[in-house]
């Protein structure tokens, strides 16, 4: 009798298991179809922008990492 009692427990475990997983697939695939994809990024043309970070007066001259 215990074993069927587990079985049946193990089996009903397995069941919620995979409607959570049937569910949650179902969220995804709804969310992943309201996505916009063509709206992601702008096009940009001539590639990145390089600017630089300019140093403070502390940082200024010190490139060996001494600050004393």
């Amino acid at each position: 009798m215990e074993a069927l009692i587990t079985t049946v427990v193990i089996l009903a475990v397995i069941a919620l298991g995979v409607l959570l997983i049937h569910l949650l697939n179902a969220q995804h695939g709804q969310r992943i179809a309201a996505f916009r994809y063509s709206e992601v990024l702008p096009i940009r043309r001539g590639g990145r922008s390089r600017k630089r970070r300019q140093p403070t007066d502390g940082d200024a001259g010190h490139h060996d990492g001494d600050r004393g």
